[in-house]
């Protein structure tokens, strides 16, 4: 069957995959390590029929969509299925989907993201154009790819996307000379903390961090939260016994990578604690942090909010694991060559090794500017 150029398509395609992109957003934080998918259904210029993945093990966003359909006493034959990304067409936790739109009659599937997923990768959408459905790949796109930046950096790699977060002074300060942090950034912005916290699979910080602020890295938001794995990359085992990370390790899961041995007496005392200690290779002397992104990645932790100082995100920099940055900038300036800095480390010699990022998506909580970037590849 031929198929219909992007140029030729009609407007009132716009409006359901806008609002499968909108449905897709619903799932954040629920999915990992599945992608963000929406599907919307619509028949005689009316929607009959819309979904979402909204849980990972859960069904799918066309069967969602196709089931929305039957409560609402719609039929879906020879319906256009608007969906997000690629219907899958394997077996993981849930069956085909590809098979749910062949047999829902469905005539036409406008298709946003491609899947990069091997499983997948082109042959959902040749499964359903075999069976006679007109398939129109790439609709919006770029607007549906900046659903799943997670997803498809996971699937390709098998290591986490990780996103380095500070919240800092107008002069580049995230604490005072005394080690004073509380707090930097505004109410609103440290709102919006917990809803990256939220959105990601692990948060991770270092034994200096630990020690100095003594923080419960958890997601708490008004709505109930996925609470991520508290990951402590602490080379030399120094957290405390008595810190409220450890203290809390039977609530919400912790894992200490550290480079001491196995048998380590210490680390004996805090598993029994129910902290999870894993040994990690050595990196002169430290934990490697890309065996430790290896060591999430087959965990099936697909992405890492990391609330390090400026030690970790020296090390994560120059190991060139940082795939996205989050600033949030207060106004306020603090000042002092001995006040704190989101990167530490002896840093770039030239300008020109300085690591580069995209251009910013600016936000503003009341007087705080957020800005994220993607950083660029070196």
């Amino acid at each position: 069957m031929a198929e219909t150029p992007l140029t030729q398509l009609p407007p009132i395609d716009e409006a359901p995959m806008r609002r499968a992109i909108e449905l897709a957003r619903q799932g954040e934080g629920w999915t990992n390590p599945n992608p963000l998918v929406g599907a919307v259904i619509v028949k005689g210029g009316q929607v009959i029929g819309e979904g979402y993945h909204e849980r990972c093990g859960q069904a799918h966003a066309e069967r969602n969509a196709l089931a929305d359909c039957t409560r609402r006493g719609n039929d879906p034959s020879g319906a256009t299925l608007y969906v997000t990304l690629e219907p899958c067409c394997h077996t993981g936790k849930q069956p085909p989907c590809t098979e749910a739109v062949i047999e829902a009659g469905v005539a036409r599937v406008v298709v946003g993201s491609r899947d990069p997923n091997p499983l997948v990768a082109g042959k959902g959408n040749a499964i359903l154009r075999a069976a006679g459905i007109q398939v129109v790949e790439d609709f919006l796109r770029s607007e549906c790819d900046e659903l799943n930046p997670i997803f498809f950096h996971f699937i390709t790699t098998g290591r986490p996307f990780v996103v380095a977060k500070w919240a800092m002074t107008l002069d580049g300060k995230i604490a005072t000379r005394t080690g004073d942090a509380q707090w930097v950034s505004n109410e609103a912005s440290r709102a919006d903390t917990h809803e990256l916290r939220h959105r990601l699979a692990a948060i991770m910080v270092g034994s200096g961090t630990v020690e100095l602020d003594d923080p419960s890295l958890t997601a708490r938001r008004p709505k109930s939260s996925n609470q991520p794995l508290r990951v402590v990359a602490d080379s030399r085992l120094r957290i405390s016994e008595s810190s409220h990370l450890v203290r809390t390790a039977h609530e919400v899961p912790v894992l200490v990578a550290t480079a001491v041995a196995d048998d380590d007496a210490k680390a004996a005392r805090l598993r029994e604690l129910g902290v999870e200690v894993v040994s990690i290779p050595k990196d002169d002397g430290k934990v490697d942090l890309h065996a430790l992104m290896g060591e999430l990645g087959s965990r099936g932790i697909d992405s890492v909010l990391v609330e390090g100082g400026g030690t970790l995100h020296e090390s994560l920099f120059r190991a060139e694991l940082v795939n996205q940055v989050v600033v949030y900038v207060a106004p306020k300036v603090i000042g002092g060559t001995d006040a704190k800095t989101p990167v530490e480390g002896t840093g770039a010699e030239l300008m020109a090794d300085a690591y580069l990022l995209g251009n910013p998506v600016i936000e503003r909580f009341d007087s705080d500017l957020k800005l994220t970037y993607r950083v660029a590849q070196r």
